[in-house]
């Protein structure tokens, strides 16, 4: 009884380690408490059903006395494995069981399924493909919603439209995107695409290759004879700092007179990002957020080495969220870059993506964070200084004379 105790013991000490889970390793997070133990033992004993090495009654984690609610789990999960009338999948069971302890948690915490998922593609900032993005159409077609630039799919002349029929010789007429994804993942090499476009069928030659996905573009916008650089930001991903930053530079050996930050739509990503696109702007003497924890507050600086002269204005509206939130508050309270749009979406906590051994994703709340002088972004957002609607005329014809709240940044910056 005493070596099954030990080898018990001694399996979910290995199953933590390959958890990698970041808030233990974190020298700015402190030790966890009680309830947190209990949270982090209940995910351990999940991974660990999994894999069938724990369906024991009287589970002991080093000579600690296993929870009530614990053992509660353990108990319905040997009931149910062993008593539902059919065949039962272990690790949906699992996979909805965490899935359903995170639901009772923030909204912002939650499962996330695979790890090829749009959400952890975009963030991560690459991934092996062909470069395109497809959906199926009322006539369930296998249809191009659009093509990343620079990629395979780019450069063989693909378009948003253009409706793939075959992969090599079999058919995709009325394929799920799920088995399509899965069928070019499957490609050893080269493989040919037939697709339709205007009634005309075409066939390329492609293959899965590391596609950079770009979250930031640039441009300079001319105006009262002077130079205002624009950078868009679409999402903060791991990428997004280094091309931000060459965007910038190149703007700058522009001489540019300032720069409109535009972050509309943008729901966020990683906050490492966003503390290194910051500090573009700012010297480190400056606060640029700061971080609350259930023990602690701690205020984070810019790295930078200079702070910027020229003026700045940033467009946001009420889908800016998170990241952009933080990038929009620091340059705000520290910069004085003026803010144009409307409030943003108010999203003050921070997430941690946690990846278990079968490949899917869980994001968990981990802590919140309040502007550099400490106000309340959750729930509330972020008012702009200068509220500015877009009106019909925007949406009939986009561009950036009808773009209200574009003109009205430039306005700003050129004062």
């Amino acid at each position: 009884m005493k070596k099954n105790e030990e080898e018990t013991a001694n399996n979910i000490e290995k199953l933590s380690k390959s958890l990698d889970i970041k808030v233990n390793k974190r020298k700015d997070i402190p030790t966890f408490k009680t309830k947190e133990v209990v949270f982090l033992l209940i995910l351990t004993v999940v991974i660990a059903l999994t894999m069938g090495g724990l369906v024991t009654y009287n589970l002991a984690l080093k000579g600690e006395k296993v929870d009530e609610e614990l053992q509660e789990f353990i108990e319905n999960y040997d009931f149910i494995v062993e008593n539902y009338y059919g065949d039962v999948d272990k690790t949906k069971l699992i996979d909805s069981a965490i899935a359903g302890m995170l639901t009772t948690l923030d909204k912002n915490s939650a499962y996330v399924g695979d790890e090829d998922t749009n959400f952890s593609i975009y963030l991560e900032g690459t991934y092996e493909g062909t470069g395109i993005q497809v959906y199926n159409d009322d006539d369930n077609n296998v249809v191009i919603y659009s093509v990343f630039e620079g990629s395979v799919a780019s450069k063989a002349g693909l378009q948003a439209g253009d409706i793939i029929v075959k992969l090599n010789d079999k058919d995709t007429t009325n394929m799920k995107i799920s088995d399509f994804s899965e069928l070019v993942k499957k490609q050893k090499g080269a493989f040919n695409i037939t697709y339709k476009r205007a009634d005309k069928e075409k066939s390329v030659k492609l293959s899965v290759d590391t596609v950079q996905l770009k979250s930031v573009f640039s441009k300079i916008i001319k105006k009262e004879d002077k130079k205002v650089g624009y950078i868009r930001v679409s999402i903060f991903a791991n990428n997004t700092y280094e091309q931000f930053k060459n965007e910038l530079q190149d703007l700058e050996d522009k001489n540019i007179d300032g720069l409109i930050i535009d972050l509309r739509g943008n729901s966020g990503g990683h906050l490492s990002a966003a503390e290194e696109i910051i500090s573009l702007f700012l010297d480190s003497s400056h606060p640029i957020y700061q971080i609350k924890t259930k023990e602690d507050q701690k205020k984070y600086y810019s790295t930078g080495k200079e702070t910027k002269k020229y003026k700045i204005s940033i467009l946001i509206d009420g889908n800016s969220a998170s990241a952009s939130e933080v990038v929009t508050s620091a340059l705000m309270e520290q910069y004085g870059a003026k803010v144009v749009g409307e409030k943003s979406y108010g999203k003050g906590t921070v997430q941690e993506l946690q990846t278990l051994p079968n490949g899917e994703q869980y994001k968990l709340t981990t802590k919140s964070w309040l502007t550099s002088k400490g106000k309340v972004v959750d729930g509330k957002g972020i008012k702009p200084d200068y509220e500015v609607s877009l009106d019909n005329k925007y949406f009939e014809e986009p561009n950036d004379e009808n773009d209200t709240q574009l003109q009205k940044a430039l306005e700003l910056v050129l004062q």
